[in-house]
């Protein structure tokens, strides 16, 4: 269900790229954007790792109760082993990188430690490792190349408006251009953070499963949310905050469209739901 949704949200992100270059006259415009976006995307594709955990003064870990947590999960399921850190945040929470399960880190917070017990732990890694097995990572900057390049489209419309190069290309379409200024953007944004949250529900249900009790999990979430939202974690660049199991960042109403986050007590009714 999940994967049928996401590759639906993708084909969507990519009509609205395509569509973005014939308003700029052609294809010629949405392929170079997207080559440019590509080459920004990959990059930080492969060194996410390294990047995010040295952003966060992440410490690596060979023994505790974080590691025995994921050493025991991916035992259970035959997972390759991933590299385990300790983040020094007293704020729970926890998140995975890295460009495909055999290059991968798993992360959480000092905080998270204290919060939940060790079941409740082991539903939080089990659905990181499950956005490793999910290969999210990738589908996310694939996401993100895309929405980059609608993005960069945007604005060599704003700047050939500006100039007047439209009235020189019998190809372009000044009121496509018009329309791509205003809302490529905020389309592109609005499918992006759509593919976030149907990526946060898989790994959540191939999280129950890894663990083998969904309400592991749903726990968890409970109270990953309500220490969350009494102490937020300090200093949080927004590029990572979809990488977190819990946003760290508050938003509700039509802020919630943008969110790359499912709303909790929907992600909790639906563990609730499940039977593995």
């Amino acid at each position: 269900m999940n994967i049928a949704k996401t590759v639906m949200l993708m084909t969507l992100l990519t009509l609205v790229l395509v569509f973005a270059g014939g308003a700029l006259g052609g294809q010629g415009g949405a392929l170079f954007a997207l080559v440019l976006a590509g080459a920004l995307n990959m990059g930080s594709y492969w060194f996410s790792d390294k990047v995010v955990i040295k952003m966060y003064r992440g410490q690596q870990v060979h023994s505790g109760p974080l590691f025995e947590v994921v050493a025991q999960l991916c035992q259970r399921n035959q997972f390759s082993m991933p590299q385990v850190y300790m983040l020094p945040q007293s704020t729970p929470n926890a998140f995975a990188t890295g460009r495909n399960p055999e290059h991968a880190v798993v992360a959480a917070t000092e905080g998270i430690l204290q919060v939940l017990s060790r079941d409740e732990l082991m539903g939080v890694m089990a659905h990181e490792l499950a956005h490793v097995q999910h290969r999210d990572i990738l589908i996310g900057s694939i996401a993100a190349t895309l929405a980059g390049a609608i993005g960069f489209l945007a604005h060599m419309a704003q700047w050939s408006m500006l100039f007047g190069g439209g009235r020189d290309n019998e190809d372009s379409n000044p009121l496509g251009m018009i329309l791509l200024m205003i809302l490529g953007p905020i389309a592109a944004m609005l499918v992006q953070m759509a593919i976030s949250r149907s990526r946060e529900f898989g790994a959540d249900a191939g999280g129950a499963r890894y663990c083998g009790n969904p309400r592991f999990l749903a726990s968890a979430l409970s109270k990953l949310e309500t220490a969350n939202q009494q102490r937020p974690m300090p200093k949080v660049n927004e590029a990572t905050a979809h990488m977190f199991i819990v946003s760290p960042l508050s938003g509700g109403g039509l802020a919630s469209l943008f969110s790359t986050h499912p709303p909790m007590a929907e992600r909790i009714r639906r563990l609730e739901g499940m039977s593995v």
